[in-house]
């Protein structure tokens, strides 16, 4: 019973940061930007919003910060991606290897391989909802996560309301299904990319800053270790759709938390488990992709 409760802790505990890369990618998604530079924005708000807390110890400065900084990465991409019209594959790779050796060359400046926050409360972070902590077995899974990830999952909601039931959103999907057409009836198609991109970097900013912050107390370069990339496989999978999109992330959780979990007991082969997530990725993708053409082959018959 103790296994199955950690597994789903741990869960809700791995999806968040994936999760909410997702629902701010997805935007991107749906403008018809392919962002991969989802991976750089969300490691600079890790590291920005763990370095800003160990110089300041101010945790709403250390927000704001990673959500400014991320924000510009967003603009740059924006700029030379939608403005000048630039091959947004090699932007983004830009963008996350500039944001690794941006990390790197303050840690090496300060003489560490990473950033520690000595004596920074974790606990203090988790919220004890009322009622719901003294429920068995629920209360163990639901209570006791930090603030960001319960706002991971109200934005799931948030973020289908936004897309489908207002004007921003269906202006978004009209400029990513057809941008010829958005553009016949006066929407400024670039402003709508632009915002969709910056989204996702808000989006990503939050990611990093509960992979780092807020769950650690610590920053290392790369630690992110690949899960922008999980996001975009997750947006492409759920077809940039907030609840389908937000499954496949807590897909990707859950195999992440059952290769910590099982780990414990592998020995020697501990270290296999550490596959489970990349290669669910890979299957999870190629069972996506087969179901998309075999669903285009039965229309074109």
């Amino acid at each position: 019973m103790q296994l199955l409760i950690s597994i789903l802790y741990d869960c809700i505990y791995h999806s968040t940061p994936i999760i909410l890369c997702v629902l701010g990618g997805m935007f991107a998604y749906k403008a018809n930007v392919l962002n991969i530079a989802l991976e750089g924005m969300m490691l600079n708000g890790a590291f920005v919003s763990v370095l800003t807390y160990f110089y300041t110890g101010n945790i709403a400065l250390a927000v704001l910060l990673a959500l400014f900084t991320t924000l510009l990465y967003g603009l740059v991409f924006s700029f030379l991606g939608v403005t000048m019209n630039g091959n947004v594959i090699i932007i983004g790779l830009a963008i996350n290897m500039i944001s690794t050796a941006v990390a790197g060359f303050v840690l090496v400046l300060m003489g560490s391989s990473n950033i520690i926050l000595q004596g920074f409360d974790l606990n203090a972070l988790k919220i004890q909802i009322p009622v719901i902590k003294d429920i068995p077995f629920v209360g163990n899974i639901i209570s006791g996560h930090p603030l960001t990830t319960y706002l991971s999952f109200l934005l799931i909601f948030l973020m289908y309301v936004l897309m489908y039931h207002t004007k921003f959103g269906i202006y978004v999907r009209v400029v990513g299904e057809s941008e010829e057409a958005a553009k016949a009836i006066g929407l400024r198609t670039n402003v709508y990319k632009y915002a969709a991109i910056l989204i996702g970097a808000a989006g990503c900013a939050l990611g990093g800053m509960n992979l780092s912050l807020e769950r650690l107390g610590l920053f290392t370069n790369d630690m992110t270790a690949a899960r922008g990339f999980i996001a975009i496989a997750a947006i492409y999978c759920g077809q940039g759709k907030p609840v389908q999109s937000a499954v496949y992330a807590i897909l990707f959780g859950l195999s992440r938390s059952l290769a910590v979990n099982l780990s414990v007991y592998a020995g020697n082969a501990a270290g296999l488990f550490d596959c489970f997530p990349y290669l669910l990725m890979i299957v999870v993708l190629a069972a996506a992709s087969y179901m998309k053409h075999k669903n285009v082959k039965v229309r074109g018959f």
